[in-house]
């Protein structure tokens, strides 16, 4: 120990305590054990336990998307982190902050070419905005503090902190006090300028919305730009968290499908991105454009992914004489509650019907969402999380993180089956945690999307081996029995009205619940 009393691991925790990053979505291993040993002395920090790296990283997404605060994972060497990796992406692409440790062999170890010896940093960078191996135990801390800097620089990074197991347990230094991070940019007048021009012309004029310019506030700046001027709003394809329903702003979003976007956009003269990239579609396609804005629109940022978005709608709303108050938002409706067959549409006409206010959906429905979103908008208030960076079996992981964050609210988690199998492990720690998530499991055998992207990339006549690429029922997923076996209570049901029962069981629990809904 050091003059401090604390070893390098103890001195890091705390300085990340400090720093509010208190929650550790933890998969450690042996180079690691002076990290999870100084958890027990040191208060302030709740850890979770996943079964498997990409659920540590879903979830401290998850988190830090209901915080704003940077989500904390441990891995355990390069090996560890990259099967983290895919939430990773997804969560760089959401702007979420997020601080990785992860534990490397000692310094002297790293000469030789033990079993379990990688590029930690090169394994790390692809997914990392920073990345810094740590040199000595006294200074492990103050590194850590210059990570959670660099996680929480707008709109929100990835910093990954490499642990070699000496700095760990050698002497520490003190902890460090948390480092300012600049706010973010105002933008220059004369995007405002620009931006004010072209909305005033209406109709022909689309702001395309992301990162937290869909967040309420601000999000009723640019629903006011549109109701004072005529032109039109609408978010990007996918949006790492939104408020939404009844007395929100109701918010279209780009379509997916290519076809349908093109159509979307079709009569855009001028588009104003805000936190947004010029449209693209999710891949390239025989015979179809990569960018979705017509060939002679014109393209303007008016704000950047790290500027003050809210700063700038509200020097816009003023050049145009908008004011929030005059946003318009969806109204309260009344779903009747459905019978019949169930399919997913029917499903989330109950969702909406009886979904509580406050509750927080997570939704990787993928081939099913086209019914998610357009059915809840007049739900009551919920915030919306979705999967960002197209990286499948976010789901389960990032519900996990957002109940650790969100005790107080339901989460009710609309799920692909094929893309839960991914992180299945993830029902393990919400039960672990008495996590309150409700999920819903789309159960239609299928990796469906792809049936679709067969057609759509031109390859016709897909004969068995294909077709049996796409399909999860030889043998068949039982999702009663996979949750139960990780702890989890669970119905299953193929009809609405026993959908509408499970759905109100499911929201009484308090802890972990799911249902397996046959939409086949």
């Amino acid at each position: 120990m050091s003059e401090t009393g604390m070893n390098g691991a103890e001195s890091l925790v705390r300085t990340l305590v400090a720093g509010g990053v208190d929650t550790c979505f933890s998969n450690p291993g042996t180079s690691e054990m002076h990290f999870v040993a100084a958890l027990d002395r040191v208060d302030g920090m709740d850890c979770v336990l996943c079964l498997f790296e990409g659920v540590a990283t879903g979830a401290a997404d998850g988190w830090a998307r209901m915080t704003g605060r940077p989500g904390l994972t441990l891995l355990h060497l390069g090996p560890g982190l990259a099967n983290g990796l895919a939430n990773l992406h997804n969560a760089k692409k959401a702007g979420s902050p997020i601080v990785n440790i992860v534990g490397e062999h000692t310094t002297q170890h790293l000469a030789y070419e033990a079993p379990l010896t990688s590029d930690t940093e090169g394994v790390a960078r692809p997914m990392s905005h920073w990345v810094r191996t740590g040199r000595d135990s006294t200074t492990i801390a103050a590194e850590g503090a210059e990570a959670i800097a660099a996680a929480r620089r707008p709109p929100g990074q990835i910093a990954t902190l490499i642990l070699p197991a000496d700095t760990a347990w050698g002497p520490g230094g003190p902890v460090a006090a948390p480092l300012a991070v600049a706010p973010p940019a105002k933008v220059e007048e004369a995007r405002v300028a620009e931006a004010a021009a072209a909305v005033r012309k209406g109709k022909g004029t689309l702001l395309l919305l992301g990162g937290s310019a869909v967040r309420e506030g601000t999000l009723d700046l640019a629903a006011a730009i549109a109701a004072r001027t005529g032109a039109r709003i609408m978010g990007r394809t996918s949006l790492a968290r939104i408020e939404r329903g009844a007395g929100r702003i109701e918010l279209p979003r780009l379509p997916y499908y290519v076809d349908q976007a093109l159509e979307a956009l079709k009569d855009v003269e001028t588009l104003i991105l805000v936190s947004a990239d010029d449209p693209v579609s999710f891949f390239g396609y025989p015979g179809k454009p990569s960018r979705m804005a017509p060939p002679g629109a014109k393209v303007l940022t008016l704000a950047g992914k790290g500027d003050d978005l809210h700063d700038a709608l509200a020097r816009l709303a003023d050049a145009v004489g908008a004011r929030a108050a005059d946003a318009l938002r969806a109204s309260a409706l009344r779903t009747p509650l459905p019978t019949g067959k169930l399919t997913v549409e029917n499903a989330m006409r109950s969702v909406a019907a009886l979904l509580p206010e406050g509750a927080v959906i997570v939704d990787e429905s993928v081939s099913s969402a086209r019914f998610t979103a357009p059915l809840t908008i007049h739900a009551a208030p919920h915030d919306w999380l979705q999967l960002t960076g197209g990286a499948i079996g976010l789901g389960p992981p990032m519900a996990l993180g957002a109940a650790v964050a969100a005790k107080d609210r339901k989460i009710v988690n609309l799920q692909a089956d094929g893309s839960a199998m991914y992180t299945l492990q993830a029902l393990w720690s919400q039960a672990r945690a008495g996590a309150d998530v409700l999920t819903v499991i789309w159960s239609n055998a299928a990796y469906a999307i792809l049936s679709g992207e067969l057609m759509a990339v031109g390859a016709s006549n897909p004969g068995r081996k294909a077709l049996d690429m796409l399909s999860l029922d030889d043998p068949a997923l039982d999702w009663v029995k996979l949750a139960e076996g990780m702890g989890v209570p669970a119905l299953r049901c193929d009809t609405a009205e026993a959908f509408t029962a499970a759905f109100q069981s499911g929201l009484k629990e308090r802890g972990p619940f799911l249902i397996e809904a046959i939409v086949r």
